[in-house]
């Protein structure tokens, strides 16, 4: 088993799941990246790939026993998957039950799962090691869209569960990040999400000593930003 840091990232994209992969990987962490799109496989660059449906929270724990037996629990990780059923912004009640349970069990429960599992790992970390959750948010914890609606409560609700578990565990060094990429202005980032930015963000949190605040507005080559008050 290696001793190198390990990092898993869940629902790894072409965007902030790619760039993540490969800063993690570059500064020496063994990587694992869990998606639908994925067969179970090591990969050309030594990534262990993991076929994942985070719309069912119970096959979550299977992808943690992969990579800890390929590589050691991961002192890292990172949830990127999200769902979004779209409904008219006049009739946000639109909304059907399917696909509200499915925003809810990839936005949130499967985050709780992740999260849990994330906790086992940690705790069998060299002594002195830190841990970090990193979860791919925006700003529908706080704002509200319409045709979003679903979205924004497995969103708000996440950020609940991130805010409870970073007091809850910080006296272990074990650290919850609800990440929310923003403009200067302060605004939502929107369609201009940055892989790098997002990855450069999650490995300062990563490497940081200080357990910094959990909800993580940030800009990109500015980091965090507190923007609270908007």
């Amino acid at each position: 088993m290696s001793t190198s840091k390990v990092i898993l990232i869940l629902g790894a994209g072409g965007n902030v799941g790619a760039s993540t992969a490969s800063l993690f990987a570059k500064n020496g962490y063994k990587v694992a990246i869990a998606a639908r799109r994925l067969q179970d496989k090591v990969n050309d660059e030594g990534q262990l790939q993991i076929q994942a449906d985070l719309s069912q929270p119970e096959t979550v724990k299977s992808m943690f026993d992969k990579v800890i037996a390929k590589f050691g629990p991961p002192s890292v990780v990172v949830y990127n998957a999200a769902s979004a059923e779209i409904v008219p912004a006049e009739t946000p009640l639109d909304l059907s039950l399917a696909g509200f349970n499915r925003d809810m069990a990839v936005n949130t429960g499967s985050v709780l799962v992740a999260a849990q599992q994330a906790v086992e790992g940690f705790k069998k970390l060299p002594s002195g090691s830190l841990g970090t959750f990193i979860f791919t948010g925006n700003f529908l914890n706080v704002k509200t869209m319409p045709f979003l609606v679903g979205n924004g409560i497995g969103k708000s609700a996440t950020a609940h569960l991130l805010s409870v578990a970073s007091q809850a565990y910080a006296p272990k060094g074990f650290r919850f990040y609800y990440a929310d990429e923003r403009k200067l202005d302060g605004n939502a980032a929107f369609r201009d999400i940055n892989g790098p930015n997002h990855a450069e963000h999650y490995f300062h949190l990563a490497e940081s000593k200080e357990n910094e605040p959990w909800w993580q507005t940030f800009v990109g080559g500015q980091g965090y930003k507190d923007f609270s008050k908007l």
